[in-house]
């Protein structure tokens, strides 16, 4: 198996990562691997639209990951302020996945939001009913900081709520002094 590269999306990239988001989140496909959200939103998880805005955002940006030229994983990082960064949507093919492409892309976010914006810290926010997916991320040295946040009911851009009881908790990592 080749190489994993890592680089920053551009506009002409957003078909590819489109696909592979939703594919990744929604829908059937989705359950070849094990971080799905089908069980918890229909509809889509993005839209290219919402992509473009990331894309253009001096404050966001989204790292693709590929091997032999296709890509097959993403993260969206952003500057939150002061010391603060973002790590969300990681997104890796459902078929790829438990094969170290999303350690990568969250080492790689790591190291891109300390070197892009300061950050000293960063955080995500995962679905409270992801037991596997947040404990996946405690071995990454992330953990849960008290702290939780509604998800958008009405906004369909977003996914449309399968279960009333949609909410996020917020997990955290103090980043080292320097990038790694």
């Amino acid at each position: 198996m080749s190489e994993l590269s890592i680089r920053d999306a551009g506009l002409n990239d957003i078909p590819a990562l489109h696909a592979l988001i939703e594919g990744a989140y929604r829908g059937e496909g989705s359950r070849r691997g094990w971080t799905t959200e089908a069980d918890l939103l229909g509809g889509q998880r993005t839209d290219p639209e919402a992509l473009a805005a990331i894309l253009v955002d001096p404050k966001q940006a989204i790292l693709m990951a590929e091997r032999d030229g296709a890509l097959v994983g993403c993260v969206l990082i952003a500057d939150r302020g002061g010391d603060t960064g973002y790590l969300g949507m990681l997104s890796v093919d459902p078929e790829l996945q438990s094969g170290g492409i999303g350690r990568a892309l969250v080492r790689a976010a790591e190291r891109e939001v300390q070197a892009r914006w300061g950050a000293r810290r960063l955080e995500m926010q995962v679905f409270w009913q992801r037991d596997s997916l947040i404990a996946w991320y405690a071995r990454q040295g992330y953990e849960p900081t008290g702290e939780t946040c509604p998800f958008p009911m009405h906004d369909p851009r977003l996914g449309v709520p399968l279960r009333n009881d949609l909410w996020f908790v917020v997990l955290a990592r103090e980043l080292a002094s320097s990038p790694a």
